[in-house]
């Protein structure tokens, strides 16, 4: 879990995922598409990613728990609830809060 909280606390997006995952592709593609340059870690090129994954499912509550999303250090969660915020117009400006975009 501290390698976890360390890696999301050091930019303003990052984006746990796996390079396999269209999700987590179509959250970073989502987040750039709005300003942001998300740091992506993919779990399975990470030498301790099966460690980090099942420290994000325990986090999140769910199984595969990617792609989990945080930004300003602080977790947001999977696709689900980034499109929820995004759809009601509260994305970007967490995104702006937490300094990933300035528009």
């Amino acid at each position: 879990m501290e390698q976890v909280t360390k890696l999301a606390g050091r930019r303003a997006v990052v984006i746990f995922g796996m390079s396999s995952c269209c999700m987590c592709h179509t959250m970073t593609s989502l987040l750039r598409d709005l300003g942001a340059n998300p740091t992506v870690v993919e779990l399975d090129e990470e030498p301790r990613g099966k460690e980090m994954e099942k420290a994000l499912a325990r986090l999140i509550g769910r199984n595969p728990a990617v792609p989990a999303v945080f930004i300003g250090g602080r977790l947001v969660g999977c696709t689900d609830k980034v499109m929820s915020l995004h759809l009601s117009g509260k994305l970007v400006p967490l995104l702006r809060h937490a300094g990933a975009v300035w528009v």
